[in-house]
This record gives C-alpha cells, structure tokens and sequence, in this order.
C-alpha cells in the first residue's frame, strides 16, 4: 500500500500551523482499504473538542492584534431564563456596539462571542473578543445586567491559544461560538511528499526525546516554534505530528520565562 505524508499549513496573521499526516491509496488519512474503527464516544468528544480549539485559534490569530479586547460579561442576580434568552441579551450588547461604532466612524465591528454556563451553579457568561476603537470603560458600561470585565488581547509565543481553548470549553447552543462576518478564515494550503515518512518519524523523535526544535524550525524560515505534538497511529503505523510556529519578527508580548521552563516535548499516544 503507498503512503505519502501532507503537510497542511494555516497562516493565521503572524501565527502559523502546521499538520503533518499519512495518506494511504485513498487519499484519506486512516488506512485505505483496511477495515475501519470508529473511536469510542468519549475519544471522539475530545477529538471534537480539539478541533473546535483548534479552529477558534486560527479566526482568534488572523483577525486580531494587541490592539483588540476580550470583554467577559457575567449576571448579577437573576439569571435569563433559557438559552435563548442569554443569546438576545448578548446579541443586543453587540449591537449597542455596533451603532456606537458607526456614530463615531470607526471600521465594522469585528467579533467572536461565546455563551457558557458554569458547571456547578449554572450561571451563565459571555466572553467576547472586539476589535478596538472604543475605550475599555465606555464597553463595559454599556452591559447592562450585571459586571464587565475586559482588557487588551495578550499575545504570547503560543498565541491566544490560551484564551481561545479556556473559552470554547463549554458552550451553550448548537454552534460553539457565533462570530461577524467580516471575519478571515484562512484556508489550509497543502502539499504532498515534502515530507518523507521516515522525516516524519525522524521529527517525532526529536520531540519526544525533549530535543530542541532546531529540525523542525528548518522546514519553515522565518518562523520559530512554539509548541508541538507527536502521535502514532497503532491501527495503521502513521505517525502525526502538530506544530504552531510564531513569526520571528512578530509583534506580539513575550512571556517572562526562564530558559528551562521553556521547555517543550511532545508526547506519543496510541
């Protein structure tokens, strides 16, 4: 059975991800011809989950900067009564500012919003992410049912990685976020046989041996990795490796970090 390895890249504003994966005679990755496995429920609730992190980033990278704001919106007292009712009250915010900034002749409000309910008291919350233009007080002053809270978008190395995995971890709906449609959502560019199954094997070693990413970062200038994972297939033998890389001129706010808890290593899962 033939087997070529994909690169498939996103460019996401100074971000960049990388997926690395085996395609068999199908063209799809899994295994050809061979008999298929459906993942249990719960490894498939958390591919899913994985996936929708994933995505969320990638719109988070390639429409913001540290110009922009996260804004979290919490209740004070009584709580809406249904789904439906948090979803107007938080569509109503948005348009409270979308008529704002037209008054003053800023660009199109940008956004991705989405509601949560808390595990144990069921209170629900709202987080979202604006482009700026309108000072912090005025934003959070114009939410009218309980606190605001919000502060300029704080890149890292790895992104907003962190904020777009800590706000997509319980959303309320069918659709894990609702966003503007004035959104870039970039599109994968792919390549088949760039990378050899044996460089494949070869970059997961490095990381799972705690290796710098000096091999890695070879295969794109300019760039400098930030995290990666290594996974092996035992169903088919195919080895799976993601990356996110960061721009090496990229305007973004370092964290303060000693050398080894700069550490990073992938890991191997079956």
């Amino acid at each position: 059975m033939r087997t070529v390895y994909r690169e498939k890249k996103y460019t996401c504003g100074e971000y960049l991800d990388v997926y690395i994966y085996p395609v068999f005679e199908t063209g799809k990755p899994g295994g050809g011809k061979r008999e298929k496995r459906k993942p249990s429920t719960e490894a498939q609730k958390k591919l899913n989950q994985r996936h929708r992190e994933e995505k969320l980033v990638r719109l988070l990278h390639a429409n913001f900067t540290p110009e922009d704001l996260e804004i979290h919106l919490t209740y004070k007292g009584e709580q809406p009564g249904s789904d439906e009712e948090a979803a107007r009250n938080l569509r109503n915010y948005i348009r409270r500012i979308q008529r704002l900034r037209k008054k003053m002749g800023l660009p199109p409000l940008k956004y991705i919003a989405v509601t949560e309910r808390g595990k144990r008291g069921g209170r629900y919350h709202h987080h979202i992410t604006v482009n700026g233009g309108i000072d912090r007080d005025t934003l959070e002053s114009m939410w009218e049912y309980g606190y605001a809270n919000s502060r300029r978008l704080q890149f890292t190395e790895d992104g907003l990685a962190g904020l777009g995995n800590y706000i997509v971890k319980s959303p309320v709906g069918g659709k894990a976020w609702t966003a503007s449609k004035n959104l870039v959502d970039p599109e994968p560019r792919t390549r088949d046989g760039r990378i050899s199954g044996s460089k494949a094997r070869e970059l997961a070693k490095s990381l799972e041996s705690g290796e710098k990413f000096a091999k890695f970062e070879s295969l794109y200038p300019g760039y400098l990795m930030s995290a990666a994972e290594a996974f092996h297939n035992d169903m088919n033998g195919g080895c799976y490796l993601v990356a996110r890389f960061y721009r090496k001129d990229g305007k973004f706010i370092r964290p303060k970090q000693k050398p080894k808890q700069r550490k990073r290593e992938g890991r191997k899962t079956e």
